[in-house]
């Protein structure tokens, strides 16, 4: 094969690969039928069970979700083994004897990094939704043989063979690489752990709205309604105060008015966030996100809210 006939063979093969204009690469079109996949349900059920039986308190699960950061840890703590990693297979192109052990410094850094970005997202995971779990579990597979192929990189750096050091060290960033992709597609184009009730300002209208009479609302009752796009959850307490929080939970987008009314607060029926009713906090997770709450008032024995 002539050197212009691989080049082109190179070209159909990433056009093969990239979207264009007429329809999606064979790689985004592979991982979108991953997520109608129902043959990774046995393992991904069971893996889900292992995670929520994990030795953790609810408060514990909190912490490792995020709650206090208010948004997901485990983005974050992904750049630690990425970044090092990365860094060393820069250092490995650099010519020298004497810089040998920095890679080997820097893999061993990203390998115990791993283990706490790694059960971050595995509790994160076992709140998803079928479809994301589906693609979440090639992301972890991917992941862990990076990681296998990192220790492999790392135990021939000490025993002194830095050629095969390197090989292992450039095929885990390939595979860590892959990972990374299949989670930029569970992030966004799945949207798996971002705030679903981020848009509700702007979609809905603002100025007060009619929910209903007061007598519509029985008192500690949920009620579904509807402020002119947005779906609310409405909940009538003693002395005629009314509750109202969007009815998508932030977190996955769970109804919340089909949740339970426990101390003031409603617990999503999906993953178990729950939400205080008087100003939406999210008192525990797997939700890092504040529920939108509304402003009540009573015009002639009619119940009116908007957007807080």
């Amino acid at each position: 094969m002539s050197y212009s006939q691989k080049l082109l063979a190179c070209a159909s093969a990433l056009r093969a690969v990239l979207p264009d204009s007429e329809r999606q690469g064979r790689v985004l079109a592979a991982i979108e039928r991953t997520e109608q996949d129902t043959r990774l349900d046995p393992p991904v059920q069971g893996l889900q069970r292992a995670v929520h039986a994990l030795p953790l308190s609810d408060e514990d699960r909190d912490v490792l979700h995020g709650h206090w950061l208010g948004h997901p840890l485990h983005p974050a703590l992904v750049q630690v083994p990425l970044g090092t990693w990365f860094s060393a297979a820069v250092l490995d192109l650099i010519p020298g004897k004497r810089r040998h052990y920095a890679p080997a410094v820097l893999i061993a850094t990203g390998l115990v990094a791993a283990v706490p970005a790694a059960v971050t997202g595995w509790v994160d995971w076992a709140e998803l939704r079928k479809p994301q779990m589906r693609v979440g579990l090639l992301h972890a597979i991917a992941n862990s043989a990076g990681v296998i192929l990192y220790a492999y990189s790392l135990g021939a750096r000490v025993r002194g063979h830095t050629v095969r050091g390197r090989a292992f060290g450039y095929a885990g960033l390939t595979v860590v690489a892959v990972g990374g992709a299949l989670g930029g597609h569970l992030a966004y184009r799945q949207a798996a752990a971002v705030n679903h009730a981020e848009d509700i300002p702007v979609r809905t209208e603002p100025g007060w709205h009619a929910l209903g009479a007061v007598a519509d609302f029985p008192v500690g009752k949920a009620v579904r309604r509807i402020v002119g796009e947005t779906p609310v959850l409405v909940v009538r307490a003693s002395g005629n105060t009314v509750h109202v929080l969007a009815d998508r939970c932030s977190h996955m987008a769970g109804p919340l008015s089909q949740g339970e009314l426990v101390d003031g607060c409603v617990r999503c029926p999906w993953h178990g966030s729950v939400f205080r009713l008087s100003d939406g906090w999210n008192v525990s997770g797997p939700a890092t996100s504040p529920q939108p709450v509304f402003e009540t008032r009573h015009v002639d024995g009619v119940v009116e809210a908007r957007l807080a």
